[in-house]
């Protein structure tokens, strides 16, 4: 955890600590695996394949699911790993072997024939991995944003399970909510917390910012809370707030910009098809794939 913290300045002890508790209470259950298995095909029956895993290294481990997912189809992982998560991806690749040295997990090698390929990233690097990869059946993601909806009736244990979906990780994960739609007159009250160092300087610097621009805030200390008409804010540590009347039009904003968010954390239903709980959006179970596209029904199809 020490030389990850060196390696990323983003990163901290408390959010890897997090991040490992979150992959083994909800990805490494026996049980939760048995069934999560149960709806695949075993990958003997089409043999291995050659994956290309290229990660992201945004949060903590957050290649491992993908990783999981070529293992346990049987196939063969070719990693990239990020250079912001190469020191925690390359503890659990020897951790993995070290419990099954028959596991194959190899290197990426660029312009290497592969099979598949599963790659995260900005939108930029979306582009680029839709040229670079042309003809191969790949599994691609982009930018995505979170969202929560509240009703006003949550209790103070239900806003930390807020404050947790939206600080953990420093916000920068696509799980991270930075968009809260409350109801009209409602008072945003969230619990403070310390922030690493290099969030707290982006903390700065935005206020800072709207300062200049004229742009009216309350100051939670460690973040902003910004008035929105509906609008995922700039920085990372401002948060957009937009009151609402009628939950209808809220969830006709949603439907609209489905294909933008990665999750909606809410206590109230039927406003999402990835709807979650307030506070488990950091803990994604086994099912809760990346923009709602089933990794292992992607492998399950390769010929």
């Amino acid at each position: 955890m020490a030389r990850a913290v060196a390696q990323n300045e983003w990163f901290s002890v408390g959010d890897i600590r997090f991040a490992v508790e979150a992959l083994r209470s909800e990805m490494l259950d026996g049980a939760k695996v048995a069934e999560w298995l149960r709806h695949y095909p075993t990958a003997q029956q089409r043999g291995a394949k050659r994956v290309a895993l290229i990660m992201a290294g945004n949060i903590p481990l957050v290649g491992f699911f993908d990783l999981m997912c070529v293992l346990a189809s049987g196939d063969v992982p070719y990693v990239k790993p990020s250079s912001k998560d190469s020191v925690l991806e390359g503890y659990v690749e020897d951790l993995l072997r070290e419990i099954e040295p028959e596991l194959r997990i190899e290197r990426y090698v660029e312009g290497a024939d592969y099979d598949a390929v599963i790659a995260t990233g900005g939108d930029s690097a979306n582009l680029y991995f839709r040229t670079a990869f042309e003809g191969v059946p790949s599994l691609l993601r982009g930018s995505r944003h979170s969202v929560a909806v509240l009703s006003g009736k949550e209790s103070k244990e239900q806003l930390q399970g807020l404050a947790d979906d939206i600080f953990t990780y420093s916000g920068l994960g696509c799980r991270n909510v930075s968009l809260l739609f409350v109801p009209k007159g409602y008072k945003l009250a969230l619990p403070v917390r310390k922030m690493c160092r290099a969030y707290h300087n982006n903390y700065l610097q935005c206020r800072a910012l709207l300062t200049m621009q004229g742009v009216a805030f309350s100051d939670l200390g460690e973040a902003v809370v910004v008035p929105s008409t509906a609008e995922f804010p700039r920085y990372l540590s401002q948060i957009n707030v937009v009151e609402y009347d009628d939950l209808r039009a809220v969830k006709r904003w949603l439907a609209e910009r489905d294909e933008a968010l990665q999750c909606v954390v809410s206590g109230i239903e039927g406003l999402h098809s990835r709807t979650v709980p307030i506070g488990r959006a950091q803990l994604p179970t086994l099912f809760d794939y990346a923009d709602e596209r089933d990794t292992m029904q992607f492998l399950a199809k390769l010929d």
